[in-house]
Parts: C-alpha cells; sequence; structure tokens
C-alpha cells in the first residue's frame, strides 16, 4: 500500500480517525484514495497534521476557528460581511428615541430567540 490507512495515520499522529475525517471534510488536508476509497496518509500528509497541531498549540486556538480562518479566505461574501460588520459603528436608528433605544435592542434580540427556538431544527 502507498500509505497509511486513517487508523494507521491515528496511531502515528494522535489524531482520532474521527478528527482526520473530520479535518478532511473541513478541507484542512487533502487525502488519495486507494481503489477500494480508502483515505491514504503519506509522509506529507503527515507532517501537515504535525505541523497543524503545532500551529493550534503556539497560538492556543481550535480546528473550529482554523475552518472558520479558511472560509474567510476562500468565500468573499462572508469576508466582505465580516469586515463590514468589524467597520460599522452601532447607531441608534432614527424612529427609537435614545431613552428607548436599550429597550428597543432587548426586545429585537427576544424575539430572534424566540424565533429561533419555535423553527424546526434542520436535518444533519
Amino acid at each position: 500500500m502507498d500509505g497509511l490507512t486513517i487508523t494507521e495515520a491515528a496511531q502515528t499522529s494522535g489524531w482520532s480517525p474521527r478528527m482526520l475525517r473530520y479535518i478532511e471534510g473541513a478541507g484542512l488536508l487533502e487525502l488519495r484514495r486507494s481503489p477500494g476509497g480508502y483515505r491514504l496518509y503519506g509522509p506529507a500528509q503527515l507532517q501537515r497534521l504535525r505541523t497543524l497541531r503545532e500551529l493550534l498549540a503556539r497560538f492556543d486556538f481550535g480546528l473550529a476557528e482554523l475552518v472558520f480562518a479558511r472560509r474567510l479566505r476562500t468565500e468573499g461574501t462572508l469576508r466582505d460581511a465580516v469586515a463590514e460588520w468589524f467597520q460599522t459603528e452601532p447607531a441608534r436608528p432614527e424612529h427609537v428615541a435614545a431613552e428607548h433605544w436599550l429597550r428597543w435592542e432587548q426586545e429585537k434580540h427576544q424575539a430572534l430567540i424566540a424565533g429561533a427556538q419555535t423553527r424546526p431544527q434542520e436535518a444533519a
């Protein structure tokens, strides 16, 4: 065989098979497949897994944050929306008096939360 199976890669790298599948599915690692469709981990993939662990430890963040960082690099609409959010200053709506702004924002949040709780859960 021209590479390690997921079980062998997990034993070698210290990542669980489940996390290895997550890393691949999130687009953080590209793998070759055997003719039978099994994931194959070569030296390049093992090196990426090692340096990934070092990166996460060095900067004390998790895989989900790295996946989001990847999305920021690849999804222009998301990148632009996040940049716009950082640049936008909060502003009171013109139709809301200054003394009512706090209550107005609280009611908006409560309505959003109530709406999220009554929606059917999406199928995974």
